[in-house]
């Protein structure tokens, strides 16, 4: 079918874009589903001068260069948003807004974030008309005029100085005692000389102002209590981000209370074949690099899991020869001890193919065939369950079950 896959990726930044490249060099069918342009949030990113092998580059350079090598392998691309998933079975579906469902063996999300929302008064209704989370994108609008940045971490006052280029001055609202900025000490010396930057110290915003366009911001100062109002016709929020993780929420994925994605080295979630990379996952860097790593590591995991189930269909479901499909629990003595008696009965006849399944491993094919314990036996052939067999530990029983 047109539709089915051996990997989607949702999500086109960075680490998306990462596992794209490696899942097809791995001659996987590939496809990327993105809702905005290819790139992420790092379109946004005017400057890049930390990313191995480049001096100095853009944000939407680098993504061009990620997406053309993904594009060198084969892997298709379709703008379009993601609404629902289904990820529990061995088959996994995804749906989009435009009501197009895709299959696939192996999904790798890396939707990312998007900015933190204040909600204050007059912030949503005056997006796009002076209020903006995207200096890269919106700058230029306001060229000679007076503009707010909100937050002073290394997003706010990077972005602020970028804004300088345009505006008249740059007023960054601060909610620490004067000369505490949260970004990097090389970026706050820099914002400090910079003349057309001024700080509001101990202060929060408290409501925009303006009817159809920014007009100006209300301040509150944290220390008084008093307000203030201050005349701009620009409102940049820097205040953090959110991962882009609401859709999952019903997916049965572990997602934390702030809605990112717990995995573990080898970038699995809580669920067989399901991937989680850059943003939308815990992790302690994020940047670029870290999220083309995610990428890359998702995309050799998930290839290696494409093989495993390609070699059950080979070996088991396909088989000639009679399967017993043994289910089994390392950490119970009783399932060792069954396992090793049922291959000492079957050695003597050898009329079936003992496989063995990994019960904390493999709980996609637990759910399947409705194992709930181990030790737990089902006798297949041709791929078609014939019956189950009661795992007792007596060789004579046991004999018997299989004549």
């Amino acid at each position: 079918m047109a539709n089915t896959y051996d990997l989607i990726i949702i999500g086109g930044g960075p680490a998306g874009l990462s596992a794209a490249i490696y899942g097809g060099r791995a001659k996987l069918k590939t496809l990327v589903i993105n809702k905005g342009a290819i790139g992420g949030l790092v379109n946004t990113t005017r400057e890049i001068v930390n990313y191995p092998g480049y001096t100095q580059t853009s944000g939407p350079d680098l993504m061009k260069d990620f997406h053309k090598h993904a594009q060198s392998f084969g892997v298709e691309f379709l703008r379009e948003e993601v609404v629902s998933v289904d990820l529990s079975q061995e088959e996994k579906t995804i749906k989009t807004k435009k009501g197009k469902e895709f299959t696939a063996k192996a999904v790798i999300i890396a939707c990312g974030s998007e900015p933190r929302l204040l909600n204050i008064p007059g912030e949503k209704r005056l997006r796009g008309s002076g209020v903006a989370y995207c200096a890269t994108c919106d700058a230029e609008f306001f060229e000679g005029e007076d503009v707010v940045v909100v937050g002073s971490g290394d997003q706010a006052i990077e972005e602020g100085m970028f804004i300088t280029k345009f505006a008249r001055k740059v007023t960054v609202i601060v909610l620490h005692d004067e000369g505490i900025l949260d970004c990097n000490k090389v970026s706050a010396e820099k914002a400090f000389n910079n003349p057309k930057i001024e700080f509001v110290w101990n202060a929060t915003i408290e409501e925009v102002l303006g009817e159809e366009n920014v007009e100006g911001v209300k301040l509150k100062n944290l220390k008084t209590g008093g307000s203030s109002e201050l005349t701009c016709q620009g409102v940049f929020f820097f205040v953090g981000m959110v991962p882009s993780t609401k859709y999952l929420v019903d997916s049965g994925i572990e997602i934390d209370r702030r809605g990112y994605i717990p995995v573990n080295d080898l970038m699995e979630t809580n669920l067989e074949g399901v991937y989680a990379v850059g943003d939308n996952r815990i992790k302690y860097l994020r940047q670029v690099v870290s999220a083309a790593g995610d990428g890359a590591t998702a995309a050799v995991a998930a290839e290696r899991y494409i093989e495993e189930l390609n070699v059950f269909n080979s070996n088991v479901l396909q088989s000639e020869k009679k399967v017993l499909l043994l289910f089994e629990n390392a950490l119970i003595n009783e399932s060792l001890e069954f396992g090793t008696l049922l291959e000492e009965v079957n050695s003597e006849s050898a009329d079936y193919k003992i496989v063995k399944v990994d019960m904390a491993t493999k709980k996609n094919l637990a759910h399947k065939y409705d194992i709930k314990t181990a030790p737990a036996v089902i006798v297949l052939e041709k791929g078609k369950e014939i019956k189950r067999l009661t795992c007792v530990l007596d060789k004579d029983k046991l004999k018997s079950q299989l004549c």
